[in-house]
């Protein structure tokens, strides 16, 4: 197909772990669950579509965790698309317990982590899971404990590869005495450079780099910003351009953005066509640097 047809496939291609290409423009099913992340969404059947959609769009990375729903996101995902197509490579997590809505508890005992990852290949209908992260690092327990419990169950073949969710640079360097390591997925947006430097280190080693909440442009969607300003010249949507931004500052960087809309879906994967001059790409730069 065409770019026309699968605006994806522009964002280019990153090999996870070396020997799993992915389209580099993914998506995040956060948004495919109830308010605060618990239970049903309001359409499922929407739902449904919008991850046939995206596989359309030539999308092939889909990033998910068992804490979604909790399971809801999984299941979905396996009403939508199982059989899967020999190319979509699914990431998910486990290390965060819910006790409700907009609760989120970090558990990395390794009995409940290899619980959670048996569930979570249940309910893909996967024997093996192409990217199993840890969703947060439960300081009650030693991270090498938590990180063993995934290698065990990687070389019992139920894990291809291994990354971490919201961490540091030492913590990713601490990891990596226990387990290989490919991905790290921090929060990280135009308006929001906190990772910086964990985004430097992974670049610097080839880890995929996975920014959770691409879109939010904060201040920078203000009537006078250099954002609006920008896409307003271009005839483009803000978010579009957040992402183009994303794609250009830095060949690992795999945005996941999520949203539970075809329509949002669509106009989303539009942005991975854009390409910013180096001008525009200096100036979206400096407005929240």
């Amino acid at each position: 197909m065409t770019v026309t047809q699968q605006p994806a496939r522009a964002s280019g291609t990153f090999l996870l772990g070396g020997d799993l290409p992915v389209t580099r423009l993914g998506y995040g099913t956060m948004q495919l669950t109830g308010p605060g992340v618990w239970g049903d969404p309001e359409d499922p059947a929407e739902a449904v579509r919008v991850l046939r959609r995206a596989v359309e769009l030539g999308i092939n990375f889909i990033d998910t965790a068992d804490a979604y729903g909790p399971f809801t996101a999984d299941l979905l995902l396996r009403k939508a698309l199982h059989p899967y197509p020999d190319d979509l490579v699914i990431a998910t997590k486990a290390g965060f317990t819910r006790t409700g809505p907009n609760e989120w508890v970090p558990v990395g005992r390794p009995e409940y982590l290899r619980q959670q990852v048996e569930l979570s290949l249940r309910h893909l209908g996967v024997e093996r899971i192409d990217l199993l992260q840890l969703h947060r690092i439960d300081p009650k327990v030693p991270l090498a404990e938590q990180l063993g419990a995934l290698v065990a169950l990687q070389s019992e073949g139920k894990i291809r590869h291994l990354g971490l969710s919201e961490v540091s640079v030492a913590e990713l360097e601490e990891a990596g005495k226990t387990a290989r390591i490919v991905s790290v997925q921090n929060r990280f947006n135009l308006a929001d450079r906190a990772a910086e430097d964990v985004l430097e280190y992974a670049q610097a080693r080839e880890l995929a780099f996975i920014p959770w909440f691409p879109l939010a442009t904060g201040a920078l969607a203000g009537v006078d910003s250099p954002l609006t300003k920008i896409a307003a010249d271009r005839g483009v949507a803000p978010s579009q351009l957040a992402l183009a931004w994303l794609l250009r500052r830095s060949p690992v960087i795999l945005p996941i953005p999520g949203t539970s809309s075809v329509a949002h879906l669509e106009e989303n994967t539009i942005g991975a066509t854009l390409e910013l001059t180096d001008d525009e790409f200096e100036t979206l730069s400096r407005a929240a640097g």
